[in-house]
């Protein structure tokens, strides 16, 4: 019964190590850590990551969405001792068969790992030690319509708050213990007082640097460019994030709809009555044919399919839309009124 038992884990052992191989990616290359990090570490790395790849963030992005998903996974796994072991020994495939055999199953899908982590029904008895974590700083950066258009980075120079080491020691990773005390036959009396490590000592510095913050085409007004952890530094903790927030500068000829572009273009009474050839220069320079061999009427609006603004991420675009105005003449010659009555007259 030993040897066949032994058989089955060596069996077991080998299958796990072929699937890892061939899935490609393990646990710990999704959550980006090594394989000895420490719960703390798989904490921190979760956060970072579930925060830049949850759906609320990235409407609409299907791969952000999996992503999410493999993060949320690898996650459960790792940060429940029993599972990492079965894991680090046998793979997904050790995982599904501590299942079957009435292991531990999943905690109740992604949504619920995500608030247990970050807030809204954690149980009592898994309740960790919030992080504490630095103030965002918030940036707008202006943005030419050609640039979001076209896409551009933009050199933005900033100072932040560093920690730099200090002399001496200072209190650190404090927590509150719970203590009992006899104070009497049989009566024991409850209490709490904090516990705490010495650490070397600290202090922030001011520090200037510049950020590379690309402008990618399609980007929309209010659309939000985060650098993780770079935002404002707190001891003991994690960093803020540093955003940039997108807003368009206004534009002399046109003006943005979501993904459509609008603009006006005057022609003169005779263009409208027996048309006309003419082009518009675009954002990029290429020159668009908005010309007609029909009549315009002032205030005529036409649709040119294609040629408004990139779809941010998507390879298509939206469409651009031109108003008509026509300019009359502010005076005519009684030859020339004599010659329209002529022409228009019933």
């Amino acid at each position: 019964m030993r040897i066949l038992s032994g058989f089955l884990l060596l069996l077991l052992f080998t299958a796990s190590a072929i699937y890892n191989a061939a899935a490609g990616k393990s646990y710990y290359d999704v959550l980006q850590i090594s394989k000895s990090a420490t719960d703390d570490q798989i904490k921190r790395a979760y956060r970072k990551l579930a925060l830049k790849f949850h759906p609320d963030k990235n409407p609409g992005n299907e791969e952000a969405t999996k992503k999410f998903a493999e993060i949320n996974n690898a996650y459960e796994v790792l940060v429940d001792k029993e599972k990492r072991g079965i894991y680090d020994q046998f793979g997904e495939e050790g995982l599904k068969q501590n299942a079957a055999n009435g292991g531990r199953a999943g905690g109740g899908g992604f949504d619920n790992i995500f608030s247990q982590f970050f807030g809204g029904g954690v149980r009592d008895d898994e309740e960790e030690d919030r992080i504490p974590k630095g103030d965002d700083v918030v940036v707008d950066i202006y943005a030419t319509l050609e640039d979001l258009y076209m896409g551009n980075s933009y050199k933005i120079w900033r100072e932040k708050n560093v920690l730099k080491p200090a002399s001496g020691k200072r209190k650190c990773n404090c927590k509150n213990k719970v203590s009992h005390r006899q104070v009497g036959p049989g009566m024991y009396q409850q209490y709490t007082q904090q516990v705490c490590q010495e650490c070397p000592n600290v202090k922030f510095e001011r520090e200037g640097l510049s950020v590379d913050v690309d402008i990618e085409k399609g980007m929309q007004d209010g659309q939000e460019i985060v650098f993780y952890e770079d935002g404002e530094p707190v001891i003991d903790g994690e960093p803020g994030d540093l955003k940039f927030v997108i807003r368009t500068q206004p534009h002399s000829r046109f003006q943005r709809d979501g993904d459509n572009l609008h603009t006006m273009l005057t022609i003169s009474l005779l263009d409208a009555l027996v048309g006309f050839k003419k082009d518009m220069k675009h954002l990029d320079g290429h020159l668009v044919g908005v010309g007609t061999n029909k009549i315009t009427k002032p205030k005529e609006v036409r649709r040119f399919p294609g040629e408004g603004m990139p779809v941010f991420e998507k390879n298509k675009k939206g469409d651009l839309f031109v108003m008509f105005e026509v300019a009359f003449p502010s005076s005519l010659t009684d030859s020339q009124k004599n010659i329209i009555k002529q022409t228009l007259g019933s």
